[in-house]
């Protein structure tokens, strides 16, 4: 057995430096932030999960119930606005707006199209003026009858050309199933502060690690020593906040250059510092690029090296990061790559890939859209939006053609065709039909909440369906989409 003396010299500093660092002693990281006048750390770590979303239309009875929504939900929201003045006082400081037209293809900039989802809540503004002529008072059974008329931009303007600029522009940029984690082709300072090594220091060991960002890759290398007991090197992301949901994806890609030796991913699920970690090893080869995919599935939990019988990995709350070097695979087997001294592994980018494929863009369309014309129509039983279509500049008729060209995009997407809108306040109990035949009504309120629910739904991809207010058998969101026939 060695003796004191052969034991080689643990440095305390470091082993402070790393929980500091890492904030497992909360005194201490404050003061080291206060020391180098780090303000606000926060600034540092990336925003996880959250996604992006540009709302067209933001400013209108339903656009601003849905931003209302997205933020209260923690996305974060990019409003497309002609009048930014307006729009802040209408929407408040927690949205990014953009100035733009959806009618003017030139001013939808890459900039605003940086998002993982659109939702178009465009209209054309629609103004009542009073009418007593005897074609429209056959309609009002008495009842002073208000004739909508068009204010502003024309509906082959806005809800045809304008929603087929708005996708195409949407569709260069927007992104394909998988996730970019990391890209450490060109690192931002953010990215370069949330790393830092957790080496054996933290058990009493003497190996050393860091992560340095060098030609457009980040490189983990250090040396690894079996001495005092030790024989792992590793480096780990701080805690994202809020946390990276990768529901419905299938796994981890990283793309990496290593010296032939094993290493492990570690995805933590919790935000503690010592908890259950899921791993997964992978081979290298000496000098040469490989992409490693690491299926959820595959991945084992354990903790400090011990296997655990634990639930699959929650994909959807991955709290951190770590890339490990260790003499051990699991449970005191030895990695069979492993040796002890200098090792260095260049990491390109990690990705989340294979993932279900989501909505992309939501469109707020209009019930009725496809009764204008159609055989065996009564026109007196119809809605004011149906009966009135020609006097309002073929509304629907344009509407119909909006919406063709969001299913020819090539987008996943949803089409929501609500029937009248009301201001009725809070979420109604909801019917979805398609074949475009329902009458009814449905709040504003009702629709926002349908826009948003939409984004989380797999089985609301590439469909068309008309809501309105009534009693449900099963209001579930869930149910509520699986009942839907994706578009032929």
């Amino acid at each position: 057995m060695s003796n004191q003396g052969d034991r080689s010299q643990w440095d305390a500093g470091r082993f402070v430096q790393t929980l500091a660092y890492f904030e497992v002693i909360p005194f201490v990281s404050w003061l080291q932030r206060l020391l180098q006048n780090r303000v606000n750390d926060n600034k540092d770590i990336p925003t996880g999960g959250m996604r992006v979303i540009l709302v067209a239309g933001a400013t209108g009875g339903v656009g601003k119930r849905v931003v209302q929504r997205l933020i209260e939900r923690g996305y974060r929201v990019q409003a497309l606005v002609r009048d930014p003045h307006k729009a802040q006082a209408i929407l408040g400081d927690d949205v990014e707006l953009f100035t733009g037209d959806i009618t003017k293809l030139e001013t939808l900039t890459p900039e605003m199209m940086a998002v993982q989802a659109v939702i178009c809540c465009t209209a054309v503004r629609v103004q009542p003026v009073e009418g007593d002529t005897p074609d429209r008072a056959k309609y009002n059974q008495g009842v002073k009858f208000y004739q909508p008329e068009i204010v502003g931009d024309t509906p082959e303007v806005v809800e045809y050309l304008g929603v087929k600029n708005l996708v195409q522009a949407a569709a260069k940029y927007l992104a394909a199933p998988e996730k970019l984690i990391f890209n450490f082709t060109n690192p931002s300072d953010d990215l370069k502060n949330i790393w830092g090594a957790v080496d054996d220091v933290v058990m009493g060991g003497v190996s050393q690690s860091d992560i340095r960002f060098v030609d457009g890759t980040a490189l983990f290398a250090g040396n690894v020593s079996v001495q005092n007991s030790g024989g792992f090197a590793s480096v780990r992301t701080r805690n994202f906040d809020p946390p990276f949901n990768f529901a419905g994806y299938q796994g981890v890609e990283l793309r990496v250059r290593g010296d032939g030796k094993r290493y492990k991913l570690i995805i933590r699920t919790e935000s503690k510092w010592d908890g259950t970690g899921y791993s997964y090893s992978f081979d290298t080869v000496s000098n040469s690029w490989i992409t490693v995919r690491i299926p959820f599935t595959e991945l084992i939990a354990g903790f400090r090296g011990k296997t655990l019988k634990a639930p699959p990995i929650d994909t959807s709350n991955i709290c951190a990061f770590q890339l490990m070097l260790s003499k051990f695979e699991y449970d005191g087997e030895l990695n069979p790559n492993f040796s002890p001294g200098g090792f260095a592994l260049q990491v390109e980018s990690i990705k989340a890939y294979g993932g279900a494929t989501l909505p992309q863009f939501v469109l707020v369309s209009s019930a009725g859209v496809t009764r204008p014309g159609r055989a065996g129509i009564n026109l007196e039983e119809e809605p004011p939006a149906v009966r009135l279509n020609d006097q309002l500049g073929g509304i629907l008729t344009w509407k119909l053609r909006g919406e063709d060209s969001v299913r020819e995009s090539g987008v996943p997407y949803t089409i929501i065709r609500p029937c009248a809108l009301t201001e009725e306040p809070g979420v109604q109990e909801l019917i979805f039909e398609q074949g475009d035949n329902i009458k009814g009504k449905v709040s504003r309120d009702s629709i926002a909440e349908v826009c948003v629910q939409a984004l989380e739904q797999p089985q609301a991809c590439n469909v068309t369906f008309e809501v309105k207010s009534g009693s449900s058998l099963n209001n579930n969101w869930q149910s509520l989409f699986e009942r839907l026939q994706p578009d032929k």
